[in-house]
């Protein structure tokens, strides 16, 4: 699959194989992994009209249903779909596209998830969304710019948007998080 940051400017992506059997609160691990997101803000996956999240009691039947609930395999073949909408801080609206590319069978010499590809670094969390970015890009490459020093203070004087991701750190957290959902074998007593 492969997952694009909308409205960002460059081209944030990532490449993805996960399992079809993932859990969607997994896979938000997964896309919070392979984007170094924080895990600090609310989130939801949007197929079509049906979102999927953590529900919040307050909200009665009002919210998303419930991600831990529900597989990848599951919802895609009840809506019939081969993208879906990933929203990472309702406040910010990080928005991510995200298509099935193909589904193949597992290797079993691999250990899923895994990073096929990186493009980009995301943005900073906490800097205003797409919008609020660009804006903040602008300003730091303008020492002029009314709000050049505000730029400075949120993205810092070495931010590089056009730097490339560490795709070794994301395949290592990644694998640590396989080893951290690998069925456990149990000892007989």
């Amino acid at each position: 699959m492969k997952i694009t940051l909308d409205d960002v400017t460059p081209t944030v992506s990532r490449t993805l194989e996960v399992p079809l059997n993932i859990r969607l609160d997994r896979l938000h691990t997964v896309f919070q992994t392979a984007f170094s997101w924080t895990d600090s803000h609310l989130w939801e996956m949007s197929f079509g009209q049906t979102g999927f999240g953590i529900p919040d009691p307050e909200y009665g039947f009002d919210g998303p249903l419930d991600a831990r609930k529900a597989t990848l395999a599951q919802v895609l073949a009840d809506t019939r779909r081969k993208t879906f909408q990933y929203l990472y801080d309702f406040g910010d609206a990080w928005d991510h596209s995200v298509k099935i590319e193909r589904v193949s069978p597992a290797r079993p010499d691999l250990t899923y998830p895994l990073i096929l590809d990186a493009v980009g670094m995301r943005p900073p969390e906490d800097c205003g969304g797409p919008w609020g970015y660009a804006e903040k890009l602008e300003a730091l490459g303008d020492p002029q710019h009314e709000y050049h020093e505000e730029a400075l203070e949120t993205l810092g004087d070495d931010h590089d948007p056009n730097a490339q991701p560490d795709i070794p750190l994301i395949e290592a957290r990644l694998e640590a998080l396989a080893k951290k959902w690998a069925p456990r074998t149990r000892r007989k007593a």
